[in-house]
């Protein structure tokens, strides 16, 4: 799990069906000192998390694709939690 910042969301005409309904964010990873830490990351996003927000995310593929429901999504991170 790491900590990151929301950038933004991201939009997409065409999307892998397990995909459809989910909140696309894309999310900086960052350090304990809240630098940037890494390249951006495609997150789903089921707790509401909006842009400047910082979050938790999880780069576990098996549990994010047990949460869309299809073992083939292309899905790989999650946001896990709302850090306050």
């Amino acid at each position: 799990m790491l900590r990151g910042i929301v950038e933004g969301t991201a939009t997409a005409t065409i999307r892998h069906p397990s995909m459809k309904g989910w909140k696309l964010l894309i999310v900086q990873p960052i350090d304990i000192d809240r630098r940037p830490d890494g390249d951006l990351v495609l997150a789903i996003d089921m707790l509401g998390a909006g842009h400047g927000s910082e979050v938790v995310i999880s780069n576990d593929g098996k549990s994010t694709r047990e949460m869309v429901g299809d073992n083939n999504s292309p899905i790989r991170w999650a946001v896990t939690g709302l850090v306050d």
